[in-house]
């Protein structure tokens, strides 16, 4: 049986209306139980709003739209934190509040006491490396049990995995500030984090924008191109690989999608995918990845001659010196001297970016 993807060509003055067709023509009401509450997880990779890195507004908004005129009325947006991104200043800056406002959505996160506890769990999957990496055991936060979850993610390059998306996308939501440990088997942690969701999701959807893309070494510093996609699909490992196609790779050659779909938890071969909406036949983008200073630097531990030591690094305070250069990269450096200039070239002379404007002023 073919997996579904929804995919439309996308304009700022449509793109609210094309968000709940592609919901419909992705059949999202299958899988989304009406009677549990469904979590909006968005994705925040830089807090500073650099086109292509995070969850856009009309992508949050659009979602909300579909899901409330479908009859969804229990809505919650969970947030997490990364070591080098601040959650509150990334849902300001990149006008995720004014929504939450307007459409009464009420906000968590993941690393408050007060809003959700941390519970171990025994998956009943065969974990491929996360039980050896916890190895006191695998925490998730306690709320998501029995919830509906979205995933919001954007079509963009990452430094580790190759492509980044809706199963990428978990990775926050469901690991604590510990996950970094996983990174020298970032692949097979994500089609852990998706046999998880499995288990503990009442109904699991994705709705990804393309509207900028991130082409380069994501999930930050990238060159945003204007592609005017969105996609959407109930199948995690279809819409990465859809979108991982579209971007010009071979979905196959990544592992986690080629992983996730010999273990049947999706589809990752866009031959037995079926693509709803517009031809996407002739897109490929020719994307790569490259690198930059924290990839090179990332690279050489995680995966190079120091990734047998690399607990030395990170599994001792002498972490917080890593977290520390990174934080200097990419925001004292790389986004006052570099990407500060592409956001505002790309807000004052595109269209979504002019749309990206008019949210501040909800």
């Amino acid at each position: 049986m073919k997996s579904k993807v929804a995919v439309v060509r996308t304009k700022p003055e449509a793109v609210l209306e094309d968000i709940k067709k592609i919901m419909h023509n992705a059949e999202f009401e299958k899988y989304l139980d009406k009677n549990s509450v469904t979590i909006l997880k968005d994705n925040i990779s830089w807090h500073f709003p650099f086109p292509g890195a995070n969850t856009t507004p009309w992508q949050m908004e659009g979602t909300i739209l579909g899901l409330k005129e479908a009859g969804y009325r229990d809505i919650v947006c969970v947030q997490n934190k990364t070591v080098v991104t601040n959650a509150f200043k990334g849902e300001d800056l990149n006008h995720y509040v004014p929504i939450f406002k307007k459409y009464n959505i009420p906000v968590l996160y993941n690393f408050k006491d007060s809003d959700m506890k941390w519970i171990k769990i025994q998956p009943k999957a065969k974990m491929h490396v996360l039980d050896k990496i916890y190895k006191h055991g695998i925490y998730i936060p306690e709320y998501f049990l029995g919830k509906n979850i979205i995933h919001l993610p954007t079509v963009k390059c990452h430094i580790y995995t190759t492509t980044t998306g809706a199963m990428k996308n978990a990775f926050g939501g469901l690991l604590n500030t510990k996950r970094h440990y996983t990174h020298s088997w970032i692949h097979e942690t994500l089609v852990d984090l998706l046999a998880i969701q499995k288990e503990i999701h009442t109904g699991i959807f994705a709705i990804m924008d393309g509207t900028t893309a991130g082409n380069g070494p994501g999930p930050r510093t990238m060159k945003p191109e204007i592609k005017n996609f969105i996609l959407a699909s109930g199948d995690q490992v279809a819409i990465d690989a859809i979108s991982a196609k579209m971007m010009g790779f071979d979905p196959m050659s990544i592992p986690y999608i080629k992983i996730a779909h010999e273990e049947k938890l999706g589809i990752g071969d866009p031959r037995d995918i079926e693509i709803v909406g517009d031809d996407i036949s002739n897109e490929s983008w020719g994307f790569s990845v490259g690198n930059n200073a924290v990839s090179f630097f990332g690279k050489f531990i995680w995966f190079g001659p120091l990734r047998g030591i690399q607990k030395l690094f990170f599994h001792t305070p002498l972490v917080h010196l890593f977290v520390l250069g990174s934080e200097i990269y990419h925001d004292y450096y790389r986004w006052p001297f570099v990407d500060k200039k592409v956001f505002e070239k790309w807000k004052k002379e595109t269209e979504w970016g002019n749309l990206f404007q008019k949210y501040s002023q909800m």
